[in-house]
C-alpha cells in the first residue's frame, strides 16, 4: 500500500472519537464550539494516529484557508521587521500560517493592488507601515468580506492600530522650546514610493501646530526635505547649516534621518548639543547607539495588537476596539540641551 493510500485523514480521527469532521477541525484549530474535554480527546486521538492537519481539508470543513497574509514594504528595515515580529507571534500562536507579501518597489506594489493575490488564499490581511493612496484603499474593497487590519497604517474605514504622529512631533518641538530654543528647523524625508507619505505629513502638521502654539515663527527655508535615510539626513543638515541664520535646534522626522544629520554636524565641527540640538523620532536601535534624543513609539506592540485584532475578526467576526492609538514618550539623551546664550 502506498504512503498516499495509508495517510490518516480527518475522517479517521473523527471515527476514532465518534464525532463529526467539523468538530475535529474546530478542535485542531483551537476554535470555539468544542469543550476542553472533547478537545483533549481529539488531540490525543490525532496524536495516536499520527494525523497531520491538511490545510485543504480544514478549509473544506471550516470555510477557511488557515492562512493569513501580511503585507510589508520592507523586510530589512528595523521598524517593519519589529512590527512583523509582533504580528507573527500572535498569528502563529492562534494556529495560522503566515504568508508574507513583500512590495519593495512601485512595480511590485502596483501589481499587488491590481491583482490582490490574497483573495481566496488567506482568511485575513495585515498591512504594516505602508501609507496607502485613496485608490489603493478603494481596491481593498475587492477583498470582499476578508478582514483587513493596519499596523502603523491608516486604512480609512478598516481597523488599525498606530500612534498619534502629530502629538509625538509636537512633543519633540515642545522639548526644544522648553530648553529655550526659538529657531527650530525640521528635516523631512522625501519618499518616491509613498511608503512614509502619510506619516511624514502628520509629523509636519505636529511640528507646525507646536510652533504656532508656542508663538514661534516658522521660517520656510528651515523646513528641508531630502531622500529617506542617513544620506538624505546628512544632505538636509548641510542645507540648514548653509543658511544665513541656521536654527539652534532641529527636529528630524525619523531617527535614520537624524543619524545622517548628526554625521554632518560632527564633520562640520558643530558642537552637539552646545551649538545645535537635535531630536529624532521612533527610538530605533541607532538612536540609543548615537545617544540621540528621540520620541519613542511602541513598534512591536503595534504588530502584536494588529495580529490580535485580525484573529478576533477572523474567529469572532468582530473587533472590540477597531481603532487604537498608542502613546509616544520623550527619551532625552545627549543631543539636546539648553540653548547657549551669547557671551556664555
Amino acid at each position: 500500500m502506498s504512503d498516499e493510500q495509508s495517510a490518516v485523514t480527518m475522517a479517521d480521527v473523527a471515527r476514532a472519537v465518534g464525532v463529526s469532521t467539523g468538530t475535529v477541525s474546530r478542535a485542531l484549530r483551537g476554535l470555539p464550539g468544542v469543550s476542553e474535554a472533547m478537545r483533549r480527546r481529539i488531540l490525543r486521538a490525532a496524536e495516536g494516529l499520527d494525523y497531520v492537519v491538511s490545510p485543504g481539508a480544514s478549509g473544506l470543513a471550516t470555510g477557511r484557508t488557515g492562512s493569513v497574509a501580511v503585507l510589508v514594504p520592507h523586510i530589512s528595515r528595523w521598524f517593519h521587521a519589529r512590527a512583523l515580529a509582533g504580528a507573527h507571534h500572535v498569528l502563529r500562536n492562534a494556529g495560522f500560517e503566515v504568508v508574507l507579501y513583500h512590495v519593495e518597489g512601485i512595480a511590485e506594489r502596483r501589481e499587488f493592488f491590481e491583482t490582490l493575490p490574497v483573495r481566496r488564499r488567506a482568511d485575513g490581511l495585515v498591512i504594516i507601515a505602508l501609507s496607502l493612496s485613496e485608490s489603493e484603499i478603494a481596491r481593498l474593497g475587492g477583498l470582499g468580506s476578508m478582514p483587513v487590519v493596519g499596523a502603523s497604517t491608516d486604512l480609512g474605514g478598516h481597523p488599525s492600530v498606530g500612534i498619534d504622529d502629530p502629538a509625538g512631533a509636537a512633543m519633540a518641538v515642545r522639548h526644544l522650546v522648553n530648553l529655550g530654543h526659538q529657531r527650530i528647523g525640521m528635516i523631512r524625508a522625501t519618499d518616491e514610493e509613498g511608503v512614509h507619505r502619510g506619516v511624514s505629513q502628520r509629523r509636519l502638521d505636529g511640528y507646525l501646530a507646536a510652533m504656532a502654539e508656542c508663538g514661534l515663527p516658522v521660517q520656510q527655508d528651515s523646513i528641508v526635505s531630502a531622500p529617506w535615510g542617513v544620506d538624505g539626513g546628512a544632505q538636509a543638515m548641510a542645507q540648514l547649516l548653509s543658511l544665513r541664520t541656521p536654527p539652534t535646534a532641529v527636529f528630524a522626522e525619523a531617527d535614520d534621518v537624524a543619524a545622517g544629520a548628526l554625521r554632518t554636524l560632527r564633520r562640520a565641527a558643530v558642537d552637539v548639543p552646545g551649538q545645535m540640538s537635535l531630536i529624532g523620532f521612533d527610538d530605533s536601535p541607532i538612536a540609543d547607539l548615537l545617544d540621540l534624543t528621540t520620541v519613542a513609539q511602541p513598534v512591536y506592540e503595534q504588530g502584536l495588537i494588529a495580529g490580535r485584532m485580525l484573529v478576533d475578526a477572523v474567529e469572532q467576526g468582530t473587533i472590540a476596539e477597531s481603532r487604537q492609538r498608542l502613546d509616544t514618550r520623550l527619551v532625552p539623551r545627549g543631543t539636546t540641551s539648553a540653548v547657549r546664550r551669547p557671551g556664555r
